[in-house]
């Protein structure tokens, strides 16, 4: 497969979940190639992955039951900071979600890893192919095996804002799809993100299809505006052939600021009538955690949803107020699960 000269990320199986609502890109609003009539899937024509899952501590979790996937929001270079954060976070959820920004450099995924199983987390760390080519990517698949990560999210990563970094060069050597591929093929546990409300959104189940042909073991889903919409993407997916287990993204968060982050990505969309009802509660922190076990509880009831993300910084009062309010809404959602 050719990658598509049209698209700025340098796809070749596309789209991205960054797709805007009216098919523009997120980089400079061309219109996205992959999204463009007549849209079609592009059929995944490497080999298809035939191994079974290898051993995985959230895999395996999600096969007895309902899992809490959770983001490790953490501060920049700072280790005792990471310790902190996945001690405040411990026990409430089966694994956390070790991710990567395009506005926020930290310390490479093999350190971030070692660092999060050493705290006594279940890591499973986000490899981007914005920033590294084939070869550091290979190294990073090889160096996060000795790490103790439980699983790598294979994505290809967010293009910088204008004005962040200019002078940084964006790689974009493969696209997750063919990343998720190489990850497999090196022996780990594969996750790979989806946004079924993303346009176009009628390819996005044949899209995940296709990951799964590549590799993927686990599938993240960005944040839609119902559970009904989750409903409809993953009912489709099954129909299409899809096996692997699927996690739902929850929105947390307990402020003005935490949530209105979560609201201007392209791709993701929240409901915005439960939103300003939490904003306008009279204790907006207790009725943010109350909205993201609701939703959580809407999502696992799903049938095909193995469990939950919950996704966003929660708080705008520090990494480790964040963890807490991730920790609580954990606490509740595994209690509730019981």
């Amino acid at each position: 497969m050719q990658t598509s000269v049209e698209c700025p990320k340098r796809m070749a199986f596309g789209p991205c979940g960054g797709v805007r609502d009216d098919a523009s890109c997120e980089v400079d609003a061309r219109p996205c190639p992959f999204a463009q009539e007549p849209a079609g899937v592009v059929a995944w024509d490497g080999p298809v992955a035939s191994r079974a899952a290898p051993r995985s501590r959230l895999l395996e979790a999600a096969g007895r039951g309902p899992v809490v996937l959770t983001d490790l929001t953490v501060p920049a270079y700072d280790p005792g900071g990471v310790r902190e954060v996945v001690e405040v976070l411990a026990g409430s959820c089966d694994a956390v979600l070790v991710g990567e920004h395009q506005d926020r450099p930290d310390l490479p995924p093999t350190v971030m890893a070692a660092l999060v199983a050493d705290a006594g987390g279940v890591p499973w760390t986000t490899l981007a192919c914005r920033d590294r080519n084939r070869l550091v990517l290979e190294q990073e698949l090889a160096g996060l095996s000795l790490a103790g990560a439980d699983g790598v999210l294979c994505v290809t990563g967010d293009a910088r804002a204008p004005g962040v970094r200019p002078g940084v060069t964006q790689v974009f050597d493969l696209d997750g799809t063919r990343l998720a591929a190489m990850a497999a093929e090196a022996g780990h546990a594969v996750g790979v993100p989806e946004a079924p409300a993303a346009a176009p959104r009628h390819l996005r189940p044949a899209r995940l299809v296709e990951k799964q042909r590549a590799g993927a073991h686990l599938a993240v889903l960005n944040h839609v505006g119902s559970a009904a919409e989750v409903a409809a993407y993953v009912r489709a997916a099954r129909e299409l052939g899809l096996t692997i287990p699927v996690v739902a993204g929850v929105a947390v968060y307990t402020d003005e600021r935490s949530a209105r982050v979560l609201q201007r990505f392209p791709g993701l969309h929240l409901d915005g009538d439960r939103v300003e009802a939490v904003l306008g509660a009279s204790d907006v922190r207790e009725a943010g955690i109350e909205e993201a076990v609701r939703e959580a509880h809407e999502l696992l009831a799903v049938d095909g949803v193995a469990g939950v993300n919950l996704s966003g910084s929660a708080s705008s009062g520090g990494a480790l107020d964040g963890a807490a309010v991730k920790a609580e809404v954990g606490a509740r959602i595994r209690e509730g699960r019981r």
